[in-house]
């Protein structure tokens, strides 16, 4: 259900804006992707587990902000982060 180290070096590879990057926006966006991603199929086989749901809400609700706060501060590493995450229609 987690993500695995292999997945999450490979995002932060991708979202990182240099070499010892962990911490911008775009890495802790597509970290949070992920991690709804797999709650997502979780919640699939198992309707009842309000007790994860309401972390997957917590989860949602950050990545809103940081959306927010990238979209603020500069607005074309914003679109370019929805667009490779696929996150808007």
């Amino acid at each position: 259900m987690s993500v695995t180290r292999e997945d999450k070096q490979k995002l932060i590879g991708r979202f990182q804006r240099d070499h010892k990057d962990t911490g911008s926006p775009e890495v802790q966006i597509s970290l949070l992707t992920k991690r709804i991603q797999n709650l997502t199929g979780h919640f699939k086989v198992h309707k009842k587990d309000n007790h994860s749901r309401r972390g997957l809400l917590g989860m949602v609700s950050k990545r809103r902000k940081l959306l927010d706060y990238l979209k603020r501060k500069d607005y074309q590493k914003y679109l370019k982060t929805i667009q490779e995450l696929d996150l808007r229609k």
